[in-house]
């Protein structure tokens, strides 16, 4: 199986880059892609244990950006090299304007009279700490009784102490992959949350215009219908097909390496070999 859409505890996944190896070679995954938020640090400490192991191991990151004010999520793949220095660099810019966000959100919570300390929420998720890091804290002192809870009273868009991130704009984060020499992928566009399946197609082809190379035909979040449409646009737009669970391990037990949601997503091969050119 391949699985090109997981998460280590590098972000916002529970299991360490170890352990997701081996959850991967249990499940039957062959080949993998580490797509840890802002950072390739999950993606470092797997590689030499993954070769080891006889794990296919793709690098990849995700990154969120913004478009016409809303949150776009890109993946970025590494097939022939890995990222540059350059890029490196950038990143570190990246996670410290996440750092300054859970700075702001932990004094959101402490606001609305919820005990938390940006030190605890840290302890958890190292630099790449997150809303998950925040949920599960508030799962364990009692505020709330599931992580959806947690996100549905207080973290998402919606929720009582939201605060939002500086993102860079969606054509920055395309450029700047490509300029490293990563395959930009638009990640699960069912969350793009446009009304009209006129709007999502828009947003894809600006996104293409932009330089965008490939789309996320394939993830936990996407039903039967979903996926065909999605592999449809793909194909008119000339884009590479790639495919995830999305795996974070324990924050979101419903979804199995390789499997995705009750075994939606499966992966061809062919699509990661395109993918590798």
């Amino acid at each position: 199986m391949v699985d090109l859409h997981s998460h280590t505890d590098a972000s916002d996944g529970s299991d360490t880059p170890l352990e997701l190896i081996d959850n991967a070679l249990r499940a039957g995954v062959r080949s993998l892609s580490i797509t840890d938020h802002d950072t390739f640090a999950g993606y470092y400490a797997a590689r030499e244990y993954a070769a080891a192991k006889g794990l296919d191991l793709l690098c990849g990151i995700e990154l969120s950006t913004k478009y016409e004010g809303k949150t776009i999520h890109l993946l970025g793949y590494f097939p022939q090299a890995e990222p540059t220095e350059t890029f490196g660099a950038w990143l570190l810019e990246l996670q410290e304007k996440r750092r300054d966000r859970n700075r702001r959100l932990a004094d959101n919570l402490r606001k609305i009279g919820v005990d938390i300390t940006l030190g605890e929420v840290e302890a958890i998720g190292k630099t790449q700490a997150g809303r998950p890091h925040f949920a599960s804290i508030l799962l364990k002192k009692g505020y709330v009784k599931t992580m959806q809870e947690a996100f549905d009273r207080y973290l998402a868009e919606n929720g009582r102490a939201y605060t939002e991130r500086e993102e860079v704009p969606l054509e920055t984060g395309i450029q700047r992959m490509r300029e490293a020499g990563g395959i930009p992928v638009m990640a699960h566009p069912v969350r793009m949350g446009r009304r009209t399946h006129a709007e999502e197609v828009a947003w894809v082809e600006a996104a293409a215009e932009m330089g965008m190379l490939g789309l996320e035909v394939r993830h936990s979040d996407h039903e039967a219908a979903a996926v065909a449409r999605y592999g449809a646009l793909a194909e008119r737009l000339g884009l590479l097909m790639t495919g995830g669970s999305d795996y974070h391990g324990r924050y979101k037990p419903d979804i199995q390496l390789g499997t995705g949601k009750f075994g939606n997503v499966r992966v061809p091969e062919e699509w990661l070999e395109r993918l590798r050119g």
